[in-house]
């Protein structure tokens, strides 16, 4: 059976958490930012607005919503691991945004806002490291710092719509099923397309959910490259250690020139959600 613990899956920061170092995370956000940066403009941020990015990881997200909100507007960030922090706060001393910023150090499941502070809250990719309880409580916490009528986002992956091909075309779902078995982070990974119940349920009214297929065709970008060989790298290693079925030998090695990554019929995709809710 595949371990539960984040350390197996690798790429972890100061927190433990799996797939949380920027060497993983701004690859992925390089490859996939259309898709991101549709999912925060679904949101519907103003000019001159006060909004969280709540797990902001390396503030990928941070310059645009800066210049949604624009030089009237204010940006807050927030994230567990301090060097985090530190990258965000770096990245935008870079950007020429009027906003004002402020980025700290600090929790999901207690955030160190008052309460109706912000016109909107974005949440992205961070859901997935909560358990079912923690995912409850940090869901209130996103609530009680919006104003009345304000928005929350919680955008997430959905990994049953992860494939690749040439290869087993239920790969890597089956690799998520078989992990799901125990709780833990694969089990996470398949929970995203029941979001809008989850913002329901903690009293959001007016929810919203829209799912992207995020697709990549052959020649994959070097940032694609970079972070679905090395993901499937990880995976592989892991299926093999655990013996679970599926032909994973040709994923181990991201820089193999015969990857099926770098195949002519190349083609990975994966599932993103993003669910909008009112305070």
């Amino acid at each position: 059976m595949l371990t539960t613990h984040h350390d197996a899956w690798g790429y972890e920061t100061s927190t433990g958490l799996a797939f949380t170092h920027e060497d993983i995370v701004d690859p992925h956000f390089q490859a996939c930012a259309p898709y991101y940066l549709e999912a925060l403009d679904r949101v519907g941020i103003r000019p001159g607005w006060h909004v969280l990015d709540a797990g902001c990881g390396s503030g990928a997200f941070l310059p645009r919503i800066a210049d949604l909100v624009g030089a009237w507007g204010q940006v807050s960030a927030v994230d567990l691991a301090e060097e985090n922090v530190a990258l965000a706060a770096e990245r935008m001393r870079a950007h020429p945004a009027g906003a004002r910023l402020s980025v700290r150090r600090g929790s999901l499941l207690e955030l160190p806002y008052p309460d109706d502070t912000f016109d909107a809250v974005w949440c992205a990719n961070t859901t997935q490291y909560l358990d079912d309880e923690q995912l409850i409580g940090a869901l209130a916490e996103l609530r009680r710092v919006t104003r009345p009528g304000g928005v929350v986002a919680v955008k997430d992956v959905d990994g049953t719509l992860s494939t690749v091909r040439p290869a087993d075309p239920f790969l890597i779902t089956d690799f998520f099923r078989t992990s799901a078995e125990t709780p833990g982070y694969a089990r996470r990974l398949l929970r995203g397309r029941d979001l809008y119940r989850w913002l329901r349920a903690a009293g959001l009214t007016s929810v919203r959910q829209h799912t992207m297929l995020m697709e990549f065709h052959a020649p994959l970008s070097p940032a694609a490259l970079r972070f679905y060989g090395n993901a499937c790298a990880r995976f592989a290693r892991q299926a093999i250690r655990a013996g679970t079925e599926g032909d994973w030998t040709p994923f181990l090695d991201p820089d193999d020139p015969f990857s099926p990554l770098r195949s002519p019929d190349g083609y990975i995709s994966e599932g993103n959600v993003i669910a909008i809710g009112t305070a």
